[in-house]
């Protein structure tokens, strides 16, 4: 086919009729050749990172998990600042109805309409062109990197109950460094590995509270789980601790080019995850609140290992913490895959420079990966609690953008190729859309001075980053992807190239064509040997 590019004059008998050609055109085209004669070193290089293993299903639903949960550590805080437990289990039966039920379909809408690495960077750049893209891939990086910084700190904050030295500086900076270097080493070896490490952690870190809730059904007082205080009621910890624990669920569509099957894939595991998570909550609390009548202001992080301790025993405490332990790895694991695929997926639009799309031996991002893991070791040195204001602050102002991006792509591209599609209309859409909304600009009232000014300085910065990299790009001060994809979007920018939807009548015009092509080619191949007799074509 190169020599018929190159030469249209050559014959096909001139071709090598061993040689066999296979095309394929999934939603992204590619071709894939069969046989070392004829291959060249280019298409060698491209398909190497292809080998890599695709992510399953039961691997995603454990990442989608960790992205939103990790199990019931840091829930304590509900039981905190709801001033009891009533609020903590109602919000967690309710939560999940109007805020993550909503986010899950729209993600899944989404994901699977633009299954490629990058999630909601795509979905924004299609609807609102491609400096609304960037910001909100700044955004949910930023954010992200912050969400990743809290997982060293509360495996410190479990682990101090039982050893308290790593309360003391000396011993919990150099905790923290260790922790952040070896998570990041595990991440570089393989999205599969990191997949199917998940999936072992999130079994470790969950049976242990299946143990105590089955311990404690004896003890289980019903008229427990009544309890609320409304004058101690924390109401901005209260939403800040309920949106945080259950929240993300776009994150893993940062993912979606190394997902197997995607179209099939992705809204299965997202209505697994679901279960699972909702109940990875409730048990836990039912449980501990329910066989304990303890004040609420004891209910701080890490309280479920006390919790464990009193209805168990010494060893359950013991086994909870070692959970805790490694579901904070799982967490870690999970975050700093999707945002340094993000990173990545923002590279191959031509929104970043193309080092951070270079990929390890591994097939992971290598440059992305150390620039997360480099916001998340400045970061750690901030207390918990101002990590999940600011963090759900600047994810507050990404998810509206992509509730907004999501009922604009209804109304702009009715004919776009929906894998999987919310069975609504557009004004049913929008009513799903607008509980959530509400909740989101709560969580932002709810936020403080000094998260107001953090967050409004991250926004800002972000404003200046996008003409700075364009202005980067146009000076040709570092190399950026210049390649396009079948689509564009109307708001394409010139000199800036973004990938966005592959229509499924494009895939199908190029599949009926070439073919076609292919056919008369194989034609006329049988006619010429079958006249010379030399060769023979199979």
């Amino acid at each position: 086919i190169s020599d018929l590019e190159q030469n249209p004059e050559v014959k096909p008998t001139q071709l090598n009729s061993s040689f066999l050609l296979l095309f394929s055109v999934p939603p992204s085209p590619s071709c894939l050749w069969l046989g070392e004669e004829g291959m060249t070193s280019d298409a060698k290089n491209t398909a190497s990172p292809k080998a890599n293993p695709k992510l399953t299903l039961l691997p995603l639903i454990a990442l989608i998990f960790f992205e939103v949960s990790g199990g019931p550590f840091g829930v304590e805080d509900s039981v905190r600042t709801g001033g009891g437990p009533l609020l903590s289990l109602l919000g967690f039966l309710i939560f999940p109805l109007f805020w993550s039920i909503p986010e899950a379909l729209i993600t899944a809408e989404l994901a699977t309409s633009f299954p490629e690495n990058g999630g909601y960077v795509l979905w924004i750049s299609s609807a609102f062109g491609p400096f609304w893209g960037f910001q909100e891939g700044f955004w949910k990086w930023f954010s992200g990197v912050m969400d990743n910084a809290l997982y060293p700190v509360l495996f410190l904050d479990y682990l101090k109950h039982s050893l308290p030295i790593f309360n003391r500086t000396i011993a919990r900076i150099p905790a923290l460094l260790t922790t952040t270097a070896s998570l990041t080493y595990l991440n570089y070896r393989g999205l599969h590995i990191v997949g199917f490490s998940a999936v072992l952690l999130a079994s470790f870190s969950l049976f242990p509270f299946l143990v105590m809730a089955v311990l404690s059904v004896p003890r289980i007082r019903p008229g427990q789980w009544a309890v609320v205080d409304f004058k101690k009621v924390d109401w901005g910890g209260y939403f800040n601790s309920m949106f945080w624990n259950l929240n993300y669920w776009d994150k893993a569509s940062t993912l979606a080019g190394e997902i197997e099957d995607p179209s099939r894939t992705f809204p299965k595991a997202l209505f697994g995850a679901l279960v699972l998570v909702v109940s990875s909550y409730l048990i836990p609390l039912l449980a501990g609140t329910g066989a304990l009548k303890s004040d609420p202001t004891r209910w701080t992080d890490g309280y479920f290992a006390e919790v464990g301790m009193l209805i168990g025993g010494v060893w359950l405490k013991w086994w909870i913490q070692a959970a805790a332990a490694m579901s904070n790895m799982g967490l870690f694991e999970a975050e700093m895959s999707s945002d340094a695929f993000q990173l990545l997926g923002m590279s191959e639009m031509g929104m970043l420079p193309s080092i951070f799309a270079s990929r390890s031996k591994f097939g992971t991002p290598t440059i992305s990966i150390l620039c997360s893991a480099t916001g998340v070791v400045f970061l750690s040195w901030m207390t918990f609690q101002e990590i999940l204001e600011f963090l759900n602050f600047l994810y507050s102002f990404g998810m509206l953008l992509e509730f907004a991006a999501f009922i604009r792509l209804r109304i702009k591209k009715p004919d776009l190729h929906r894998p999987y599609k919310v069975p609504l209309q557009t004004f049913g859409v929008t009513l799903l859309c607008l509980p959530p909304t509400l909740l989101l600009v709560l969580v932002m009232c709810l936020a403080s001075v000094k998260t107001f000014l953090v967050s409004g300085a991250v926004i800002l910065l972000g404003f200046l980053l996008y003409p700075t990299v364009i202005h980067a790009k146009n000076r040709k001060w570092a190399h950026f992807t210049t390649e396009q994809s079948v689509g564009h979007s109307d708001n394409d920018v010139e000199g800036h190239p973004i990938v966005l939807e592959q229509h499924q009548e494009v895939a199908d015009e190029a599949s009926v064509s070439l073919l076609s092509d292919i056919s008369s080619l194989k034609t006329e191949l049988v006619s010429e040997t079958a006249s010379s007799g030399v060769s023979k074509l199979e």
